[in-house]
């Protein structure tokens, strides 16, 4: 088959599967599913030749945070309709503009002027992560997207979720069809550590829709479910693609789901001293956030735990692949430790995660267990890989409009 006919993405209503790809926020951590990330496209480009990305294999990719900013990398397309960047650039892309996203005071003093910031303002002042991001998607806008995109993001100004989704698009909602540039940015607002972020958007009838946004991750820092209710509301709508599928048919799922890490097995607190914190203990605790920690891990693993409940109870659990790592420690735990000893140590941690065990959450005591198969996660990958390379080529055979040369 020739690789072009792979670079187009064709409806799942020539499939068996409906595939999704999520990632979690987490500040630098992303570099962690970037390793991730960047070891599954390989797996498919062995199968099916150089050219092939990501984006030609998900109908959905959602991303919270810094997930958002991966998923406008591997979706935003350049001057010849392909990814601005392959899954391999995004680990680099890391290492050269965290520590200018977020950097850090050093010397004497720099442990008090962080306290400091937390109190009177965000800790950095986004400038550079704005630029950024504006020289970088330019003009590109939502409807531009390679493939279908859920980021989520929270209005602070009617307090509650605002979800971009390339579903909403398609239903003539084009307010919500932003740049790409300002979604990324909104999503990202992290309280505490960026500014919140206000612009406009005019729909094409003229409607003027305003956002007042902070990071998704207040909402869904997991945005797996999201994605899969985005879906299945088009499900429920008869949209055409999906005309194969009934609501809550996740045998028909194919999700893999990405963590950026977590310390919950390293950073735990007692209700007896956090009984004693103010505004500071909450916000800034031994070099760590509780506050933030508690809603974006809380939010983070209920998801999970919905996910593992329902695919388990339906028999999909093997459509269903978490990857996590629950045991960083120091300032591996952080989101926005930029030195290079940190960020060096995100990739080696994310290369180990591939050698781990695959894991799935106990539904019985909520816990992150190992499989008794031992298989790593690396080798789940590769067995996706090959679904998700059998399931493009079954799209492309069945395809009126893609017959295979």
């Amino acid at each position: 088959m020739a690789n072009e006919t792979l670079s187009q993405n064709v409806s799942p209503l020539y499939g068996d599967f409906i595939t999704i790809l999520s990632i979690d926020g987490g500040g630098v951590r992303g570099i962690i599913p970037g390793i991730i990330l960047s070891f599954l496209e390989s797996q498919l480009q062995a199968l099916d030749g150089e050219e092939v990305r990501l984006v030609d294999y998900f109908d959905v990719i959602a991303g919270t945070s810094t997930g958002g900013l991966v998923t406008t990398m591997l979706t935003a397309p350049d001057e010849n309709k392909r990814p601005l960047y392959a899954a391999k650039d995004i680990v680099p892309f890391y290492l050269e503009h965290c520590p200018k996203i977020f950097p850090h005071p050093r010397g004497p003093f720099s442990s008090a002027l962080k306290v400091i910031s937390a109190v009177i303002g965000p800790k950095y002042d986004g400038k550079y992560l704005r630029r950024l991001a504006r020289e970088t998607l330019k003009d590109k806008r939502l409807h531009d997207t390679l493939t279908n995109v859920v980021i989520p993001t929270f209005d602070i100004n009617i307090l509650q979720p605002t979800i971009f989704s390339s579903y909403q698009l398609k239903d003539g909602n084009t307010s919500q069809d932003a740049l790409l540039s300002d979604i990324c940015i909104g999503t990202s607002a992290a309280p505490t550590f960026l500014p919140a972020h206000y612009f406009e958007n005019k729909g094409s009838g003229g409607e003027v829709r305003f956002f007042d946004l902070i990071d998704g991750g207040v909402v869904a820092n997991n945005p797996t479910l999201v994605a899969i209710s985005e879906v299945t509301k088009e499900i429920s709508r008869r949209n055409p693609e999906f005309f194969k599928t009934k609501p809550l048919d996740y045998a028909r799922f194919l999700v893999i789901s990405l963590g950026t890490g977590s310390a919950k097995t390293q950073n735990t607190y007692s209700a007896k001293a956090a009984a004693g914190w103010g505004i500071i203990g909450w916000l800034y605790n031994k070099g760590n956030s509780p506050l933030v920690e508690s809603f974006t891990q809380g939010s983070a693993d209920m998801v999970d735990f919905h996910n593992s409940v329902v695919f388990q109870a339906l028999n999909s659990e093997d459509n269903y692949l978490r990857i996590q790592e629950d045991d960083l420690s120091n300032e591996a735990a952080s989101v926005d430790i930029s030195t290079k000893e940190n960020l060096q140590n995100l990739v080696n941690i994310g290369q180990q995660l591939l050698k781990n065990p695959v894991s799935r959450v106990n539904v019985e005591t909520g816990l992150f267990e190992p499989l008794k198969n031992q298989s790593t996660n690396e080798e789940a990958l590769v067995i996706f890989a090959k679904l998700l390379s059998q399931e493009r080529r079954l799209r492309q055979h069945r395809s009126p409009d893609t017959p295979i040369k």
